[in-house]
């Protein structure tokens, strides 16, 4: 019996048990086995597979509600196509359709534009799992800012919270609670057991968006964390924006070690020498809150006079690394990340630069 309430017949032709690391054929199961059956080509999670002559189904597993939502397109930054083996809108509209058929908690819809599709997920680690999967595949495209799924009540805004538990070295809880507390994340609980100190917050599923990689960079890696859907309450008020403007390039090429030199002052990068870019990719962090337009790409000019000096050995700061995930984190509504096999780039929306 399906979860909606209907009915499909089907004849059980293969029942397996498991034992360890082995499969075994057996005629009957017990309660707690778990067992593979074949038979009934189009059974969904939370169906009940019973006796044709019983017609009283299991309640239906409830599933937690999507969260967090975002746009996945078809890549159109001047290096599409590049790396990717799946670039279309068709191939990426047959990869979400198959990924929904087990995974239960994701959501895709279509939007205005054919090229573009709204994915909506348990969380940032849950689509971000999604995202990476689909790159080891060989998929190429571009997502969004995420976004969370709000609900209006009676004209009042709600938003998702959720419950946060930690498990951190005493020497770092304080630092811990500043951080949630810059997130709207409000003490639930807090015990002290040993070494370490366990926590318990409150907070909007926003304040959750990029906390994983700063929670290790915290811990040096030894904090531990795991959160489940709270309930809806009304608006928590503003996160405050922790980051500047951005570093755009202004020409397309390949970053040289002159340029990124002599831009240091400007910013931190995300890129090396050596990296290639395109005018509109975000190659760094501007050092104030205003975006700034730079070339990366500039060589320095040669001439038949040789410095007294001789040849000087040129150090520069080693580079940002932007995974995915702190990608995820970091973009403003305007901006994209670029998925690809081999990269994840970051680009303004609309690559012009005035």
């Amino acid at each position: 019996m399906r979860t909606d309430g209907s009915f499909t017949r089907g004849k059980v032709t293969k029942l397996f048990t498991f034992r360890g690391l082995k499969r075994l054929e057996v005629t009957e199961a017990e309660v707690g086995d778990i067992v593979a059956v074949a038979g009934f080509p189009d059974a969904n999670i939370g169906d009940t597979l019973a006796d044709a002559t019983e017609s009283l189904a299991l309640p239906p597993i409830e599933i937690a509600e999507p969260t967090l939502q975002m746009t996945f397109s078809v890549n159109d930054s001047p290096f599409a196509g590049r790396e990717g083996r799946y670039v279309t809108s068709r191939q990426l509209r047959e990869r979400l359709q198959r990924e929904i058929q087990s995974n239960v908690a994701l959501r895709v819809e279509d939007m205005e534009s054919t090229d573009a599709f709204l994915v909506s997920g348990r969380g940032e680690l849950h689509l971000g799992i999604l995202i990476e999967t689909m790159r080891r595949e060989g998929y190429e495209f571009q997502i969004s800012k995420p976004r969370v799924i709000c609900k209006n009540n009676d004209g009042q805004l709600y938003e998702p919270f959720e419950l946060l538990s930690l498990d951190v070295p005493d020497t770092w809880s304080g630092s811990i609670i500043e951080t949630l507390g810059r997130r709207r994340g409000e003490l639930r609980r807090l015990e002290s057991t040993s070494s370490r100190t366990l926590l318990e917050f409150l907070l909007p599923a926003r304040g959750l968006i990029g906390f994983r990689s700063e929670l290790v960079r915290l811990t040096r890696g030894t904090g531990l964390m795991s959160h489940s859907f709270f309930a809806y309450q009304p608006w928590a008020g503003d996160i405050p924006l922790q980051r500047n403007g951005v570093l755009i390039a202004s020409e397309e090429g390949e970053a040289t070690t002159y340029a990124l030199m002599a831009l240091e002052d400007r910013g931190v990068f995300f890129v090396k020498p050596g990296t290639k870019v395109y005018r509109g990719m975000i190659v760094g962090e501007h050092t104030r809150p205003r975006d700034l337009a730079v070339n990366v790409c500039k060589f320095k000019k040669l001439t038949n006079v040789r410095a007294s000096t001789g040849e000087e050995l040129v150090r520069i700061h080693t580079p940002l690394e932007m995974t995915l995930e702190r990608a995820m984190e970091y973009i403003q509504d305007d901006e994209l990340i670029e998925v690809a096999p081999r990269s994840v780039r970051l680009r303004k929306q609309k690559l012009e630069i005035r």
